[in-house]
């Protein structure tokens, strides 16, 4: 599909064909797509857990539901539940260093092991792990646009997906997650079992409401064509 079309056409689907698996190799095109995402010094944030909904002990899957996504959960036959690594950030020591072996970071701009050794990590990166408000930010800008490309990729192989809130101790406890995971979204994929054409795009605010030119208050003047 055509990307600006993608875009426009996407929208949560809240109805699945329950009956009708999602094949492996889609979900795996998913996943890539959320692994090759920008993100901060190339640390890679985000984590998931794939789960197929029939293979959920009946108990635990009745614990995750929220009084607002149960019935989704029901209907949709994959689930991918997203977190954000807290601990991310370490790995940049090393990830910077492997973008400077590639070239990525070029000597012109100052980089070097030595750079990332005796500045970027002492006062970048490590400080980072100390703030927690910093490192929540960065953790969830950075998972959050890995989540917006797994789901545009999801709509782009034929699928319909939703995001949505799940509840996270029982989830955590059945499938080991670790401690240094704050939990992000679950991301429902199946057949959709409604039509864009039936709906159409969700209302937005308008655009001049959301979007301001050179200070606030001056709406971004859209041009309607």
């Amino acid at each position: 599909m055509e990307f600006k079309e993608l875009i426009g056409r996407r929208r949560s689907i809240r109805y699945f064909q329950s009956w009708r698996p999602v094949e492996r190799e889609k979900v795996q095109v998913i996943l890539e797509a959320a692994r090759i995402a920008s993100c901060a010094v190339n640390a890679s944030y985000l984590r998931g857990i794939v789960v197929e909904r029939d293979k959920l002990d009946p108990q635990v899957f009745e614990s995750i539901k929220t009084p607002v996504s149960g019935l989704v959960m029901e209907m949709a036959p994959t689930h991918i539940y997203f977190y954000g690594d807290m601990n991310g950030y370490k790995r940049g020591r090393t990830s910077l260093k492997e973008l400077v072996d590639v070239g990525a970071l070029n000597a012109s701009h100052g980089w070097s092991h030595k750079f990332v050794d005796e500045l970027v990590w002492p006062m970048i990166l490590e400080p980072m792990g100390k703030d927690r408000e910093n490192l929540i930010r960065a953790v969830a800008v950075d998972s959050g646009t890995a989540i917006c490309q797994a789901l545009l990729a999801a709509f782009d192989e034929g699928l319909g997906a939703c995001l949505t809130a799940f509840i996270d101790p029982p989830i955590r406890a059945a499938f080991g997650v670790p401690d240094n995971w704050l939990p992000m979204w679950v991301m429902l994929i199946g057949y959709p079992a409604e039509s864009w054409e039936a709906g159409g795009q969700r209302p937005r605010p308008a655009l001049e409401e959301l979007f301001f030119e050179g200070k606030y208050g001056n709406g971004f003047k859209r041009d309607p064509k």
